[in-house]
């Protein structure tokens, strides 16, 4: 098969799933035109200098979507991070984002950290990656889960090295942050809104930012027709933001039935990110995380997933998040393994495609094979709606990767 060089491509005879319906809907021809997918059907004409692929029968479907990514954290340790050099921390970047296609993601939302340098050298081809959605800096309060400063430090934020966060106090500063991060082409708005594991002055428990101050980062939000999300864990922090406008809960692992009721009411998302918390009991420490803040794992390990089935069983709209730190980014694809406890692989699928790309405000663009949308797509040897574990094994099944008509990954001899 001759490669691609360009982002048109045709591939032909593949058995198409229909991630919307949930269902392997027949052999199609698919045609990317400059990057979208200009044509799907039964047989394709041939188009003058296109390359083509015949697939031989295996499973298409799109490329996935994971919502909940750090692709500079290649530590999980984030004051070490601090004092890394941007070029440092991007040469570092390289190397998850290629692992991350050579997985099947084609499109990531980074959740604090990576910026408009970084998206714009994915974009340009000058790395490997999937398409970064990107928030910039996750904005925090003083002592809050993006201040990684320990009790006796008291240093300034460093404006030239890297990092995931942000810290601003007050609604003044809270909208200049946002305001900062919109201007530098954020594609949404991070907010830490209680406190978490990685940090190492607050409890999980804890609520952040004041009513207000949540109020103005959606407000801003809201006027670059944009959207916030916000990393919570208890019900108490995820209910007062969720009444703020709050499109997207991250993580969520302790909250509860008015939760699952707001979420509902405002048409909001839950995107748990379970893959994190197991690879973080088992290895945090090897990894680098300091072993006091991999103790708090614990508290909201076991919760998470029978919180995340509670969500599920209430009709709560969820997307495929992971949060992976480090060395344990490897893990990306066992977040399908978990959430096959509660989850049909359809909607696992739907999870990091189509609803995925409702909450990017992507329909019809990311997601789905149809024509107008984005030629990203894989190519996987077995069927994932019979057998999710088709898609936790990439060196087995996963034969093909395009992102945008460009092939990234070919295995299909």
């Amino acid at each position: 098969t001759a490669m691609p060089t360009t982002n048109s491509l045709i591939l032909r005879n593949g058995s198409l799933l229909d991630t919307r319906a949930g269902a392997i809907v027949g052999k199609r021809d698919v045609v990317v035109e400059d990057g979208r997918i200009a044509e799907v059907s039964e047989s394709a004409g041939a188009r003058d200098g296109v390359a083509e692929i015949n697939l031989g029968g295996k499973t298409l479907m799109p490329g996935l979507c994971d919502a909940h990514v750090h692709v500079i954290a290649s530590t999980p340790n984030f004051p070490q991070l601090l004092t890394w050099s941007p070029l440092y921390t991007a040469a570092r970047a390289s190397e998850l984002l290629r692992d991350m296609i050579d997985r099947g993601f084609t499109t990531v939302r980074d959740c604090g950290g990576a910026d408009f340098g970084l998206a714009r050298a994915v974009d340009e081809g000058l790395l490997d990656g999937p398409r970064i959605l990107y928030a910039g800096h996750a904005i925090s309060q003083t002592g809050g889960h993006g201040d990684m400063r320990g009790p006796g430090e008291n240093w300034d934020e460093c404006c030239c090295c890297a990092g995931l966060g942000k810290i601003a106090d007050g609604v003044p500063e809270v909208r200049k942050a946002c305001r900062e991060e919109i201007r530098k082409g954020a594609n949404f708005i991070k907010i830490m809104a209680s406190g978490g594991v990685s940090s190492p002055t607050d409890r999980i428990s804890s609520t952040q930012f004041a009513e207000e101050e949540v109020a103005a980062a959606v407000e801003e939000a809201e006027a670059a027709e944009l959207y916030v999300a916000a990393h919570v864990y208890t019900a108490r922090a995820a209910n007062r933001v969720l009444r703020a406008g709050v499109r997207s809960i991250e993580h969520g692992n302790l909250i509860d039935e008015e939760t699952f009721d707001l979420l509902k009411e405002n048409d909001a998302f839950l995107v748990p990110t379970m893959a994190t918390y197991q690879a973080l009991a088992s290895e945090g420490v090897e990894a680098g995380m300091p072993a006091d803040l991999v103790a708090k794992v614990h508290d909201v390990f076991e919760a998470g997933q029978e919180t995340a089935a509670k969500a599920y069983d209430a009709g709560v709209k969820m997307v495929f998040g992971t949060d992976l730190l480090g060395s344990m980014q490897r893990h990306q694809l066992t977040e399908f393994a978990i959430r096959s406890a509660f989850q049909s692989p359809a909607e696992t699928i739907r999870s990091a495609t189509v609803t995925a790309a409702e909450l990017f405000n992507e329909v019809g663009e990311t997601g789905e094979i149809i024509e107008g949308a984005r030629g990203d797509m894989i190519v996987l040897d077995g069927d994932p709606l019979a057998d999710i574990g088709v898609m936790q094994d990439p060196d087995r099944y996963l034969k093909l990767v395009v992102k945008g008509g460009t092939v990234m990954k070919e295995a299909l001899n």
